[in-house]
C-alpha cells in the first residue's frame, strides 16, 4: 500500500487483511454490513467472509491502492489490482461508508 495515502482505520484494516484470508477481512465489518462486487450482494458478516473466502481460493492478486477521495458520505479509493484473474490487471473502485470504527458498506466497481 502506498505510503503516501491517509486512509481511515478501518479502509486501511480492510486494504491490509484483503491479502490474508476471509475471516481477518470480515472482522474489519460490521455484522450488518453489505458489500457490493461483481454484481452480487453479500449481507452480514459471514456473507462477506464466505465471498472474500471464495474469490481468494479462486485467484492470487495484488490490491495496491493509489487514490482516496471523500464524496457524499463515503470513503472512494481507487486501486490497481493485479493476479491471476480474467483481465488483470485492472484498476477498482472501492466505495466505502463507515459506522464507527467498522465498515457499513462496501461497493466495489470498475
Amino acid at each position: 500500500m502506498s505510503l503516501s495515502l491517509s486512509l481511515p482505520a478501518p479502509v486501511a484494516a480492510y486494504f491490509a487483511a484483503d491479502q490474508g484470508d476471509g475471516d481477518a477481512v470480515a472482522r474489519c465489518f460490521a455484522e450488518d454490513a453489505v458489500v457490493t462486487d461483481e454484481r452480487r450482494t453479500h449481507t452480514g458478516r459471514e456473507a462477506i467472509r464466505r465471498w472474500k473466502t471464495e474469490a481468494s481460493s479462486k485467484f492470487s492478486y495484488t490490491t495496491e491502492p493509489f487514490a482516496v477521495d471523500e464524496k457524499a458520505g463515503s470513503i472512494v479509493v481507487r486501486a490497481h489490482v493485479a493476479g491471476n484473474f480474467p483481465g488483470s490487471p485492472v484498476d477498482l473502485r472501492y466505495a466505502f461508508v463507515l459506522k464507527g470504527e467498522k465498515i457499513a458498506q462496501l461497493e466495489i466497481t470498475a
